[in-house]
């Protein structure tokens, strides 16, 4: 038996247009009722969620009955984390902050057993494995990989061909706020100047043949960033979308 058919990877490298949420409340019973609405993914979101192993272990297990695709952002490009995130289930793995050819070369490698990486063989103990139930995984595995990269920088725009060039890197992920911060223009990502860099990538990314994908919970910005090529749009965030709707409902009732 080999390792899953990671659907995902397959719709991004058609180029269909996949639309997910961001979870963040670290609750697998919330995870899972946001994987029953119909999004095409979800993602785990351990950097700037409060999500450590054990919890985005759970929630992988949670979202595992539902039809949308499991993806999970490790908080820092690092081999240990990311070996403990495709062990427990993930085959779609966003790495933040990754500025150039270099890392990225690094990151490929981390999510890839030898003789193409360095992922260390253990994953008969973990849900990747069905705990030894798929007996070809470790054999079948790579394949079946989807490594997305952030580029939140200057510094990654600079080094965006770079970053494209390198075999295994399956998306570039624009991150509009730490862009917009690291360009000058903090809390405004609006800013003109962070818009045409922002498109210009889109459009660099789709001409490398990768994916390209974008935080865009505006629905306008969602819309217009799908016009420039984006077909991994992250278009809500669970907590974000919790509370919105939460002070909408308490303010109908205040004078």
């Amino acid at each position: 038996m080999a390792a899953p058919v990671n659907k995902l990877k397959e719709r991004l490298a058609a180029g269909q247009l996949q639309t997910g949420c961001w979870l963040s409340l670290v609750s697998p019973y919330a995870s899972e009722i946001v994987g029953t609405v119909g999004f095409d993914w979800v993602l785990i979101d351990a950097e700037h969620g409060p999500n450590g192993i054990g919890q985005v272990s759970a929630q992988i297990g949670a979202l595992q009955g539902t039809e949308s695709a499991i993806a999970v952002r490790v908080p820092v490009g690092e081999d240990w984390i990311i070996k403990q995130v495709l062990d427990a289930g993930a085959q779609t793995v966003m790495v933040p902050m990754v500025e150039n050819g270099a890392q990225a070369e690094a990151m490929v490698r981390a999510t890839r057993y030898a003789p193409d990486g360095v992922r260390g063989v253990g994953a008969a103990v973990g849900r990747a494995s069905r705990w030894t139930g798929i007996a070809d995984y470790t054999a079948t595995a790579n394949a079946q990989i989807c490594l997305i990269v952030q580029a939140e920088s200057q510094r990654a725009l600079d080094n965006l061909d770079e970053i494209l060039a390198v075999d295994g890197v399956d998306a570039v992920f624009i991150g509009p706020a730490d862009l917009a911060a690291d360009m000058g223009h903090l809390d405004t990502p609006e800013a003109p100047e962070v818009m045409a860099a922002m498109e210009d990538a889109v459009l660099r990314i789709r001409a490398a043949g990768k994916t390209a994908g974008i935080m865009c919970t505006d629905p306008d910005f969602a819309r217009q960033a799908i016009g420039w090529g984006v077909n991994f749009a992250a278009v809500a965030v669970d907590a974000l979308t919790m509370v919105t709707g939460l002070r909408k409902i308490a303010s109908s009732f205040k004078d």
